[in-house]
């Protein structure tokens, strides 16, 4: 098992590594707008309270706000949320880990994380999650996640994502899982420019499968709404997707 100290010092690293990386964020994964209309589709009425788990510079909340939503945002990294804090003084974003989200004191109408955010939550520490989730969403609320499908990519030994250019070609992202396995993988990541490396680092995921997913939401009430390839509503067949995206409801029971 994967004790909490280790959890920490891993926590430490990835801080570390993003604060680094917080620069180049915006340009390697810009705001996408069919990502936001997906999330917004499934809240109808305005002024109503979103969560974004896993925040990072906070421009979803931002368009959420924009669209007259209360948004709140977590996120682990001190250098993203101080630059979400700067840009967008207006929101209420907060430095902590998502497994502390019990501590949030508010109640939401739709919880969210994208970016494959919850590859880096340890399986034991689901229910967890999951739990406090379910607990602070309001009756009828949503809980909306991307991450990729394990379903698919624990067939190979090794994954390559395909390469992003940045600023003209000038920079370099790369992305990569080694040693796939059910209990972890490593996933590095680097930023090179012409033959240097700026900075690279590696990181343990935890691989789910859909099958997992479904069975821990189930485990808290939580009902499928749709079951996704990507944010374009893709049919999802665990075969052949690298990504999923699955939409839970919570029972107005």
């Amino acid at each position: 098992m994967f004790e909490r100290g280790s959890l920490k010092r891993q926590n430490e690293k990835k801080m570390s590594f993003y604060a680094r990386f917080s620069k180049y964020y915006e340009e390697t994964f810009p705001m996408r707008e069919e990502f936001f209309g997906f999330l917004k589709s499934y809240v109808k009425q305005k002024n109503t309270s979103v969560l974004d788990l896993g925040c990072g510079p906070g421009h979803y909340c931002h368009r959420f706000q924009q669209e007259g939503f209360q948004a709140f945002g977590i996120d682990l990294d001190q250098a993203m949320i101080e630059a979400a804090r700067k840009r967008y003084p207006g929101i209420i974003f907060s430095c902590q880990d998502i497994l502390d989200l019990q501590d949030q004191t508010e109640s939401f109408n739709l919880i969210y994380s994208i970016g494959n955010v919850m590859a880096h939550i340890p399986k034991h520490s689901l229910d967890r999650l999951i739990s406090a989730i379910h607990s602070k969403l309001a009756p009828n609320g949503y809980w909306i996640f991307q991450v990729v499908n394990w379903d698919y990519l624990l067939n190979f030994n090794h994954y390559a994502f395909p390469e992003k250019k940045l600023s003209n070609a000038k920079f370099s992202f790369h992305r990569r899982y080694e040693t796939l396995s059910k209990k972890c993988t490593v996933f590095h990541m680097s930023m090179t420019s012409k033959k240097d490396v700026i900075f690279e680092e590696a990181f343990e995921l935890y691989p789910v499968t859909a099958e997992e997913y479904l069975a821990y939401h189930h485990r808290y009430g939580f009902q499928l709404q749709g079951m996704y390839a990507d944010f374009q509503k893709t049919v999802f067949k665990k075969e052949v997707n690298s990504g999923a995206v699955y939409v839970f409801r919570k029972s107005n029971d």
